[in-house]
């Protein structure tokens, strides 16, 4: 069976009512899993996770949008994290028996849909209509505050909808992408300065690891700062490469880190090089973990005909 993932973004991370509404209607759709539903007030944004069959996944995310247009209002949003729409970034990831070419086509499906609701759309990654749009960086770069004068600029024309800014939902950007890791290192310290400065040191923009991106964000609530990541290629950048190289720098300035946070599902591949580091052991394998070895084990005593 054909397994599409999908994770939006969207700039609400505060209204619990609002959040379980969405979260509600992608759980309602017929053969979809959610797997994950986080949300952060510092960031006030909230991101989803779910998996399903292809036509299912691409239903409920135009369920996720309805709802997330007709309650978020940009013009008064605030949050840490970058943006620049209600839906803010949404990537679709093939799981299983699926190709790149038939994820975008479910992603251009997609933005046409938010595209005749009235709101610009940018396709990027492996969706993306030029290689000046791959990047998502590029894509959100003024965020919200700088769309007014970015739809005017004729090299920043939406791929999907009208040229024209819309106030209260901003734009989306619709990818097509494999599975990244999302990384939050929160610092035990109140110093934004200090995580803003080691985001820098890390992240590929500038000159640090080539599949980091990373910026620095205020944990107020919890008197900590966090450096907020997205690993691109985690088997190119490792986790553990990455959270020592935090380590050294926030030793500099004498900070322990306090936490780590991984957002949404990871593959178990980026797992196994985490225990081989700190465990040193240097031969395990996912093939070691009971669990792994007891998937499948119901449908081949049924000769494996019996959908779940």
């Amino acid at each position: 069976m054909k397994v599409l993932m999908c994770v939006p973004n969207i700039s609400e991370g505060c209204k619990t009512d609002l959040i379980e509404q969405v979260a509600s209607a992608v759980k309602s759709t017929s053969n979809i899993r959610m797997l994950e539903c986080t949300s952060d007030k510092a960031h006030n944004r909230s991101v989803f996770t779910y998996i399903g069959k292809p036509e299912s996944v691409l239903e409920a995310t135009k369920k996720l949008a309805d709802i997330s247009l007709s309650n978020i209002d940009m013009a008064v949003h605030k949050g840490d994290h970058p943006r620049m729409g209600a839906v803010d970034v949404v990537p679709f990831i093939p799981v299983r028996e699926m190709t790149t070419a038939e994820a975008i086509a479910i992603a251009r499906q997609f933005g046409k849909f938010l595209g005749d609701k009235g709101v610009p759309v940018y396709y990027y990654e492996d969706a993306a209509s030029s290689p000046e749009r791959r990047n998502l960086v590029q894509v959100r770069k003024g965020q919200y505050e700088a769309l007014a004068g970015k739809l005017k600029d004729p090299a920043w024309l939406p791929d999907e909808g009208a040229a024209c800014f819309n106030k209260k939902s901003g734009a989306t950007a619709v990818g097509v992408r494999p599975p990244l890791i999302a990384l939050n290192v929160n610092l035990a310290t109140g110093d934004l300065n200090i995580a803003s400065t080691i985001a820098r040191k890390v992240r590929h923009m500038n000159g640090g690891f080539r599949f980091v991106r990373a910026i620095g964000v205020n944990k107020r609530e919890q008197g900590m700062v966090q450096v907020s990541m997205n690993l691109t290629n985690y088997e190119q950048t490792p986790v553990h490469m990455v959270l020592e190289a935090i380590r050294s720098e926030s030793s500099r300035y004498g900070i322990l880190i306090h936490s780590t946070e991984l957002v949404g599902p990871v593959p178990i591949k980026a797992l196994e090089e985490v225990t081989r580091f700190y465990l040193q052991a240097h031969e395990f394998s996912s093939a070691q973990i009971i669990e792994n070895n007891l998937m499948g084990l119901d449908s081949c005593s049924d000769g494996g005909n019996t959908e779940r």
